[in-house]
């Protein structure tokens, strides 16, 4: 199969388009940010790229906190609306709607209609050109009790997320596979389990 040869570019996919809110539950704001993702396991480390020019940036600047909500697909219309809105206009929270709660670790809000709110302290800012990188520590999770099961259990695909591929939306598919499948041994169904020994 042939391929192609493009320059150097953004093509990456898909990705979370997250909706980052930042600021206080007095005074929230939220951006979309689909330049994201966990770099770190121990202690758990991701980040956000935001433009300076963004109204979102100051504020996290200045608090050195965010918070990363996942978006379900239901919520598509207003992730796409508070990505291409500024907070130096309006209120984003109000007209779309959207409930700021407070969070354990950080002053900044989570959305209480996103099923997963990772609640984050940044620690550095890497100038990286049209964007800064703010790297940051995940000091907090904040889950929908309804995608855990009775064992506590997280199900996370049955939150309906949703993706972003090269300027469009897409909801989540099918399950083709989990983490270790292609290594792991299936078990022989012509393969009798041994005799249990009789107690003397």
């Amino acid at each position: 199969m042939s391929k192609v040869n493009w320059k150097g570019s953004t093509l990456l996919g898909p990705v979370p388009p997250t909706m980052v809110s930042c600021g206080t539950v007095e005074e929230p704001n939220v951006l979309t940010v689909a330049w994201t993702g966990i770099i770190n396991s121990q202690p758990p480390m991701t980040y956000v790229s935001i433009r300076p020019s963004r109204y979102s940036y100051d504020l996290i600047k200045n608090s050195d906190e965010f918070v990363i909500n996942l978006t379900p697909s239901k919520l598509v219309r207003v992730c796409d609306y508070v990505g291409v809105r500024s907070g130096r206009d309006e209120n984003k929270f109000e007209k779309c709607k959207l409930t700021a709660l407070p969070c354990e670790h950080v002053s900044a809000p989570q959305i209480a209609e996103c099923p997963v709110s990772l609640e984050c302290r940044v620690k550095d800012v890497l100038p990286l050109g049209s964007h800064d990188m703010f790297l940051a520590e995940i000091v907090g999770v904040n889950v929908e009790e309804n995608l855990l099961d009775e064992e506590g259990k997280l199900h996370l695909e049955q939150a309906g997320l949703l993706s972003y591929i090269h300027g469009e939306y897409f909801a989540q598919g099918k399950k083709v596979g989990s983490f270790g499948y292609s290594v792991r041994k299936r078990p022989n169904p012509k393969k009798k389990a041994p005799a249990k020994k009789a107690r003397k």
